[in-house]
């Protein structure tokens, strides 16, 4: 017998039950893409990693770098022929730079006046960031024994 014809007079055509998914893959790379471009500029701020209050002494072969705040908010780098003097943002970031892009994996260290305000820290470590460094830690003083307050 050859094809089935319908009342209507032309050929009859069978249901298709199979989903066409085709639309949902676009979808769902789109919304791929979106994230892959999002997710970069979501993640702001300094990548610090923070001592724990009573955690142990880190021990080097080699003298740390520290990069100090006074009081006054002067930023000091333990390295190169000038320590005792204070040094601008942008000689910060060269100095700590070059040290970076040498030794990549480097700690840098903190050290602020407990009176300085946070404000200076934080340039600090902004400009520590700014210079490509990866490890930034905090130098604190131990706790003494008498003044541990109970939890």
């Amino acid at each position: 017998m050859g094809a089935s014809v319908s009342p209507r007079g032309g050929k009859k055509r069978r249901l298709n039950a199979e989903m066409n998914v085709v639309p949902y893959i676009d979808v769902m790379l789109v919304l791929l893409i979106i994230f892959m471009v999002t997710a970069p500029l979501l993640t702001q701020g300094i990548d610090v990693e923070l001592p724990e209050a009573d955690a142990a002494n880190i021990t080097q072969g080699e003298e740390p770098i520290t990069l100090s705040v006074s009081r006054d908010g002067q930023l000091f780098l333990n390295v190169g022929e000038n320590r005792s003097s204070a040094l601008s943002d942008e000689e910060v970031v060269q100095q700590a730079g070059a040290i970076a892009r040498n030794k990549p994996q480097e700690m840098f260290l903190v050290e602020g006046d407990a009176k300085v305000p946070y404000e200076s820290v934080a340039r600090g470590m902004s400009l520590l960031q700014t210079a490509g460094v990866k490890k930034i830690g905090f130098v604190t003083s131990p706790v003494a024994p008498t003044t541990k307050k109970k939890r």
